[in-house]
């Protein structure tokens, strides 16, 4: 792919630092966890779901993170408080963001939650972080970082991350459909948001990742609702594929995926995973798994 011309009228900007994480959703598929607390302060291993959003955030140098949050989240703000109990031995390169609130008063859908950041970006590219999403990865670059790399090279109208899923959970996600040949990095022709298996153009699947042009504030403002009156950010990126700006994609290598806590299977074994994987006492619980696993075990 080509580097896109500079147009004369756009600004020079520098590196892409800026953030934006919306987590203003209900939670409802997660009640009665969710009745008191957001489902992105749900644990997951040994720390809420947002901590492991800042920390991919703060690895791939961003700095400044706008947080979208609506009622009763309130233990978010408290949680990311750099000085809410936490001691110089615990501190943490995410502790370093700069954090800065919005609120989502009505739960309008993803792409009116990314509208309330426009002052935020200031004219800038910016990447948007969904709360209750963590990529796991092992890569030497994680995704995040090469998603910043292509879009500051190649400069697309927008940048998403991919995973391929099962056929038969496409109608779960964003599914993407490319223009050509798929590679580590590819464009596309069309988005459709949770499409049946029968009607689903490919099996990649939006991962919760985007580097996104200012320009996507124009294509919201003319983005119609979709069901329930929400608006969509997979048909705000299919405006900007009308207007003939280009789309990108950046494909999870292997050793990497996502880790969804927006409903109860999917947080289960996002949970289990980090568990396990805990450097002090994953083994322990995986011994006891394989004791209570075993079959022929007695119940109780």
């Amino acid at each position: 792919m080509r580097k896109r011309p500079r147009d004369k009228s756009e600004k020079d900007r520098g590196p892409i630092t800026k953030a934006v994480v919306p987590a203003a959703g209900r939670g409802t598929r997660l009640l009665p966890a969710t009745r008191s607390q957001p489902k992105e302060m749900l644990p997951v291993g040994r720390k809420p779901t947002i901590q492991h959003v800042m920390e991919e955030l703060a690895a791939a140098a961003l700095r400044q993170v706008l947080l979208i949050s609506g009622r009763g989240k309130r233990a978010l703000e408290d949680h990311l408080d750099r000085d809410a109990g936490w001691n110089e031995e615990e501190r943490q390169p995410w502790m370093d963001l700069q954090f800065f609130h919005a609120r989502q008063t009505q739960p309008r859908g993803l792409a009116d939650a990314v509208a309330l950041a426009e002052p935020f970006a200031a004219g800038q590219p910016f990447v948007v972080a969904l709360g209750d999403s963590i990529l796991v990865s092992r890569a030497r670059q994680p995704v995040l970082k090469r998603m910043i790399e292509v879009h500051a090279r190649l400069r697309p109208a927008a940048t998403i991350a991919v995973e391929e899923v099962p056929r038969d959970a496409v109608n779960r996600y964003g599914i993407v459909a490319p223009k050509g040949d798929v590679d580590s990095v590819f464009a596309i022709r069309g988005i459709v948001e949770k499409p049946s298996p029968s009607k689903a153009p490919s099996n990649l699947a939006a991962a919760g990742r985007y580097v996104l042009e200012p320009a996507i504030f124009d294509a919201i403002r003319r983005t119609d609702p979709g069901v329930g009156g929400e608006l969509w950010l997979t048909d705000a990126l299919r405006v900007l594929l009308k207007d003939k700006r280009e789309v990108l994609c950046v494909r999870l290598r292997k050793g990497e995926h996502r880790l969804d806590i927006g409903n109860f299977p999917s947080y289960f074994q996002a949970f289990a995973e980090l568990a396990l994987a805990d450097p002090e006492h994953g083994a322990a619980l995986r011994a006891w798994l394989r004791r209570r696993l075993r079959p022929g075990r007695a119940e109780g």
